[in-house]
């Protein structure tokens, strides 16, 4: 099988990747039910009038099992019932049993599940503490308003949250937004019978004149006012004989609690565990996206910051230059090589554009790599004597530039794609670093020829944005990790010296400039230096393309990670260019859908003109470094209407890559030499372009 045979790619990291992402959307989505998030609770409606009440009696109200109906019961005189709803709370509910204590009196709890499950420790202390539990629905949920649904699953997750907490079981009921028996009316005496009628006690309250003697159920927002008044209560009924106690006290029965199977125990454990781990990561999701929006605005501001210092340092350069005696341009002739596979669509307009260079003088080696079309003919049929053109069996891309690197004449090597179109001055310029001894590699200025279509456009922008700024960012930091391969000039001596284009990685561009870094050469930009180069155009090319890129990137960065902890050059490589690659592009665009996901649901369940008004910020910062990015590479504005849609479509699909990538170098799979079918667009931007930019 040769090194460009096409082999099949592993399917598990998209099921792992859906997976992931649904328990992503599970975890917020259970989190925003709790915390009122997504279908929030809603005060009810006090009847009209008492009269269109339909239900008249105690403030208990059960299941009548002679008759099968409903039936209401009311406190044994001299007992008061003492009952709070909502919570536990850390504020308030500690104080409160405190309270309850020193006067030796007891009181039903109405819990929400939701803060049961968030503190487990306060539902057993109310239990241990000779207290009853009773469920106020999961999330304070009128469940006279709700459908059977919703009011089933109030009602049951909280009997999971009382096992899973405390391992106990309660028929107690209070409909959250009732308080007295004449005001359960309408929808709510609907949803209170349809309780009792299931096994439910609903309990409500009495009205507050009515004389404790007589017995009486006093009702309690748990609060920190709650606090306050019951010590008020049990203050002024201090020389009363009165006893304060449970609902099912105050009826003179046992309590109403009871011991749950290990296997309810479990299951509300699971619940309890769930809801805990998907607020962890709601709460994690948070953090997550403002550090990950900090990292992305401060990358932006140190990649303009450093761009300025480079157009600084170029121009300071070209200013001495002009004052200081003439010193001649580098002349020295030039090696290129072009390594080609089945590139019979560009391959002609390659060499002709290296032949037209303005350089003294170029040697043109196009490298066949065991193609299958016409690239070896179209190349040999070339009548000029500077083009040499060998051919080899199919060996992979790092065999042809090593191939063409044994037969460079010159000192001076330009290692380009086959797809490449330069312009005239392009090599003249590529290689004036190199004048300077300690320049092992100049990487040259890459541009989209064909940026016509949307996704050409943001290629386009891709380019200008992200590849170029970021190579000058690299060159005033000294930590270059990638010359590319379509436009690249080293010294002969330097790619020698370690061991020529190895074929390691599939990033040999990458992992050759890591290892120039590491010993001791200065990898620059000219910027000046402009290569054509014709992009994916089409979803499936490019995805192909990125995920090769990416995939050899990380071979690269795991092959020169001992620069991490090195001194000197490959220090500044390691910590530096390493670090950079590996939280920019590995771990952000790794947790980007999460990301993504965490911000569709702000915008869905919380304030949406809070999430807006952050992404417009975003895009506006985004917008402002695409126009100096562009304007610093001379280019037209006219690509930047396509930048939010960017955002929204290209930029995902970036980051499937990397996932893709990065399970696939988990799975140890590897990958061949994949090429993308050409259509010569590259040269005929060229044509069309007017001289001189």
């Amino acid at each position: 099988m040769t090194r460009h045979a096409q082999r099949r790619e592993p399917k598990a990291h998209w099921v792992l990747l859906t997976l992931t992402l649904a328990a992503a959307a599970t975890a917020l989505l259970f989190s925003g039910y709790g915390r009122h998030e997504i279908a929030p609770a809603s005060g009810a409606s006090a009847c009209a009038a008492p009269a269109q009440a339909p239900y008249v009696g105690g403030p208990v109200v059960r299941l009548d099992p002679k008759t099968g109906g409903v039936r209401a019961s009311e406190m044994q005189p001299g007992n008061v019932a003492l009952t709070y709803d909502g919570g536990p709370d850390p504020a308030w509910t500690p104080r409160l049993l405190d309270l309850l204590r020193e006067h030796r009196a007891r009181a039903t709890f109405f819990l929400t599940g939701t803060e049961a499950a968030a503190h487990p420790d306060l539902v057993r202390r109310i239990r241990g503490e000779g207290h009853e539990i009773g469920s106020h629905t999961y999330t304070d949920a009128d469940l006279g308003r709700v459908s059977g649904i919703r009011a089933g699953l109030e009602l049951s997750l909280t009997e999971n949250a009382f096992a899973g907490t405390a391992g106990v079981g309660t028929p107690l009921l209070r409909l959250p937004h009732t308080t007295t028996a004449k005001k359960l009316c309408g929808e709510q005496w609907q949803a209170a019978r349809t309780a009792v009628l299931d096994g439910y006690v609903v309990v409500t309250a009495d009205d507050p004149g009515r004389g404790a003697e007589r017995g009486a159920l006093r009702q309690f927002t748990g609060s920190a006012e709650a606090v306050t008044e019951t010590a008020e209560l049990l203050r002024a009924g201090a020389g009363d004989e009165l006893t304060y106690t449970t609902v099912s006290r105050g009826l003179g029965q046992p309590s109403a609690m009871y011991e749950v199977s290990v296997l309810s125990e479990w299951k509300g454990s699971a619940v309890v565990l769930a809801q805990r781990l998907s607020r962890a990561f709601a709460d994690a999701m948070t953090g997550l996206l403002v550090v990950a929006g900090v990292l992305t605005v401060l990358r932006l501001v140190l990649l303009l910051t450093v761009a300025r210092m480079h157009v600084a340092r170029v121009r300071a350069k070209r200013s001495r230059r002009r004052g200081a005696p003439r010193v001649p341009p580098l002349t020295d002739p030039v090696s290129v090589i072009v390594p080609a596979y089945n590139e019979e669509a560009g391959i002609e307009a390659t060499v002709r554009s290296l032949l037209a260079s303005t350089h003294e003088y170029v040697q043109v080696i196009v490298v066949d790599d065991g193609s299958t079309d016409r690239t070896y003919e179209i190349a040999e049929s070339i009548p000029d004597s500077r083009v040499m053109v060998v051919r080899q069996p199919n060996g992979g891309k790092a065999s042809a530039l090593n191939t063409g690197l044994a037969w460079a004449h010159f000192d001076i090597v330009v290692m380009i794609d086959g797809d490449t179109v330069f312009e005239p001055e392009a090599i003249r310029n590529l290689i004036q670093p190199l004048s300077d001894p300690r320049v092992g590699a100049v990487s040259g200025n890459t541009k989209v020829g064909n940026r016509q279509g949307i996704l050409g456009r943001w290629q386009h922008l891709e380019y200008v944005i992200g590849f170029n700024l970021d190579r000058r960012m690299f060159d005033v930091m000294e930590c270059m990790p990638t010359v590319p391969g379509a436009i690249g000039a080293f010294r002969r001596d330097a790619l020698m010296g370690v061991g020529g284009v190895s074929d390691a990685t599939l990033a040999e561009d990458t992992d050759l400039t890591m290892a120039l870094g590491r010993a001791g050469w200065r990898v620059v930009y000219e910027e000046s230096a402009i290569a054509w180069t014709e992009a994916p155009s089409s979803v499936r090319q490019l995805w192909k393309q990125r995920y090769r890129w990416c995939y050899g990137t990380l071979q690269a960065m795991w092959k020169h990670r001992r620069a991490l902890v090195e001194r000197g050059p490959g220090g500044k490589l390691g910590r530096r260019g390493l670090t950079y690659l590996a939280l920019f592009q590995t771990v952000l665009p790794l947790l980007a859908p999460l990301v993504d996901v965490f911000a569709l649901y702000g915008l869905l369940f919380r304030d949406a003109g809070q999430s807006a008004l952050v992404w417009l910020g975003f895009t506006a910062v985004q917008v402002f470094c695409a126009v100096y990015a562009l304007r610093l590479d001379r280019e037209k504005f006219e690509p930047l209407w396509t930048l939010p849609l960017q955002i929204f479509v290209y930029r995902q699909l970036m980051y499937l890559v990397v996932v893709q990538s990065v399970v696939t170098a988990l799975l140890g799979n590897r990958l061949g030499w994949q090429r993308m079918d050409r259509t010569g667009s590259a040269a005929d931007t060229l044509q069309r372009r007017p001289v001189g930019r």
